[in-house]
């Protein structure tokens, strides 16, 4: 048997004893008893009774030895009770491993990378903790969200629609339908969204260069009388389509903001969100398709990131004026860029003023107004400068920036991006809604012989001919859009002036030199190779055109210039050869020479 003595020590606070010298007249004794670890010595006094000393000297005592006892029973029982922990915690360990290996991983809308993402593989969708809430949950509600919303719910599908703010939009683009645009609307059902809002007919477009004007019409001559382009403001234009989307009773439009998507397995499974209240919610479809618009904060981790901002728009609404081409939009092509006019209402135009570049003049100490008044307003069409000077001086100016953006996806199942958040280009040429309206068609068309989309294996083989099927009329559109701007602007450089101003010739032509572009601008006739051809046309053009009236060394030097920077990946083409290396040659030139293309979806009733 082991015998241990701990030693203790103790103090003693005695305030009825006062140390004269100190300030508070208290004096601090010190108790210390004494436990040996040792055994006691026979021949070892007995132990004094304490004695109370000064600050200085401690009162020493010795307490009676105290022995204590560790029966072997209790190293016995230990054992026992720690060998049992070891067994409940080893199985409780295994458990929690393997909840953990497939439990949901988030795809947050903060964080830099999506975590824990691994290969897909052929399988059915299994909603391992929550129940589908839907067929489709579509993030977004403008222009592509609820269209989408419509299109897909007239198929009985179960929609479930999250928008950040269901108040109306106030925008300062996405105001113009090209005819194309329009057509897909009628596909839709959707083109009584533009009755009751005052919106305008548009034939076509006036280009304006210093003095010279030309008008180029769409080509509408076998279509029906009502089709045309359309501009309207944007945000009455979008609640006409979310009341109509939202009539349709498996259709639910919800307000609320998507902080995230949710992953299991390499699948997005469904989103997590903030609801009005500040309420974070989940919900969950084997479909979730992100249509949140150009400033989207889920596309970083869908898309790879490839946008670019070459430009700002400063918007103004002109009032009680008229343009010198009624129901035109006007393209002036001003120094150092491109200015935008087309109505809105029957009695507001809209202006939008191209700033190169991403620094704008600043808008608090009136920079913003000083430029607009100074640079701008002289180059405007003298039917609207009083218009334009009252529009600065009421200092309503709205300001966005160009953005433009490939579609680049990074395919993941279960989720597919569409609209601004998918691909975005220059807005000159006012064709997104145009291509958000045609990939809602496309998209529509391949998922109607689906009964559900729980078979993600098979889903994911649908979005791949998705992204095949809409580049004949998205690539074309972004193509002709980037290259436009960039011939537009007023170039330093003399081979790029002669450029410019060889497209405004080629234009004035008229016959196919005219109706050719505009058919490819207004989405009428999406042909990336004829599109590749009038710009291939336009350079050649403009050689023989520097070359005149008498070839000159420094002509000639000019001329060739012009054909080495379409040829070189500069100048005009340093818009068209890069945007369509980003679209793929092969999917925009040759897209039936992809697999994807072919890959018609399960017929009627081969499925459940």
């Amino acid at each position: 048997m082991l015998l241990i003595k701990p030693a203790t020590s103790f103090a003693i606070s005695l305030p009825f004893l006062r140390h004269h010298t100190h300030k508070h007249y208290t004096t601090i004794f010190t108790v210390t008893g004494h436990r040996s670890m040792n055994h006691p010595r026979k021949d070892s006094p007995p132990p004094s009774a304490p004695q109370l000393i000064s600050s200085t000297n401690v009162l020493i005592f010795d307490r009676k030895n105290m022995q204590t006892t560790i029966d072997n029973s209790y190293i016995v029982g230990t054992f026992f009770v720690s060998l049992l922990g070891f067994l409940v915690l080893s199985v409780l360990r295994r458990r929690i491993s393997n909840s953990v290996s497939h439990s949901r991983k988030f795809v947050s809308g903060s964080s830099n990378r999506v975590r824990n993402r691994s290969n897909s593989t052929r399988g059915d969708f299994c909603p391992r903790y929550e129940s589908v809430d839907a067929d489709v949950i579509i993030v977004g509600a403008g222009v592509s969200g609820a269209a989408l919303a419509y299109a897909l719910g007239k198929e009985g599908r179960k929609i479930r629609v999250i928008e950040r703010d269901l108040t109306e939009p106030d925008r300062i683009v996405g105001e113009l339908l090209q005819p194309g645009g329009y057509l897909k609307l009628i596909e839709l059902g959707l083109e009584d969204c533009l009755e009751d809002i005052d919106a305008q007919m548009v034939h076509g477009y006036a280009l304006l260069n210093d003095e010279k004007s030309i008008i180029l019409p769409y080509s509408l001559e076998k279509l029906y009388s009502d089709v045309s382009g359309r501009s309207f403001h944007n945000g009455r234009f979008v609640q006409n389509m979310r009341k109509k989307a939202s009539t349709l009773p498996n259709v639910e439009l919800e307000q609320g903001t998507v902080t995230s998507l949710v992953e299991d397995e390499g699948t997005i499974r469904g989103v997590q969100y903030k609801t009005k209240s500040g309420e974070v919610m989940q919900a969950f479809a084997p479909l979730t398709i992100v249509c949140d618009g150009c400033f989207s904060n889920l596309r970083r981790y869908l898309c790879k990131k490839q946008v670019d901002v070459p430009s700002c728009f400063v918007g103004l609404v002109l009032e009680n004026c008229k343009l010198p081409y009624p129901n035109h939009g006007h393209v002036m092509l001003a120094d150092p860029s491109p200015i935008l006019f087309y109505p809105i209402s029957s009695s507001e135009i809209r202006c939008l003023v191209d700033i190169p570049g991403q620094k704008l003049p600043s808008l608090g100490n009136g920079d913003m107004a000083k430029y607009l008044k100074t640079v701008v307003a002289p180059q405007v069409p003298r039917e609207v400068y009083d218009a334009f000077i009252a529009a600065v001086d009421s200092g309503n100016i709205r300001t966005m920036p160009n953005r433009s953006m490939p579609a680049s996806p990074v395919r993941t199942p279960g989720v597919l991006l569409l609209g601004d958040a998918f691909n975005m280009r220059h807005p000159l040429t006012g064709g997104g809604m145009t291509v958000a309206l045609s990939d809602i068609v496309v998209l529509r068309d391949l998922l109607k012989p689906w009964h559900d989309f729980t078979d993600t294996y098979s889903l994911a083989k649908c979005v791949e001919s998705f992204y095949i099927l809409r580049k004949p009329m998205a690539s074309t559109i972004n193509t002709l859009a980037g290259a436009l701007y960039k011939v537009f602007c007023a170039p330093p450089d003399p081979a790029m002036k002669a450029m410019r101003e060889a497209c405004f010739d080629y234009l004035s032509l008229g016959g196919a030199c005219s109706s050719g572009p505009i058919g490819l601008l207004s989405g009428l006739n999406p042909s990336p190779i004829w599109l590749f051809l009038h710009f291939f046309a336009v350079a050649v053009y403009g050689f023989g055109r520097v070359l005149l009236p008498l070839p000159t060394p420094k002509r000639l030097w000019i001329g060739v210039r012009l054909i080495l920077d379409f040829i070189e990946n500069q100048g005009a083409s340093g818009i068209i050869f890069p945007i369509i290396k980003a679209e793929g040659v092969r999917q925009m030139f040759f897209p039936a020479s992809v697999p994807a293309y072919y890959r018609a979806p399960p017929k009627k009733g081969s499925q459940g």
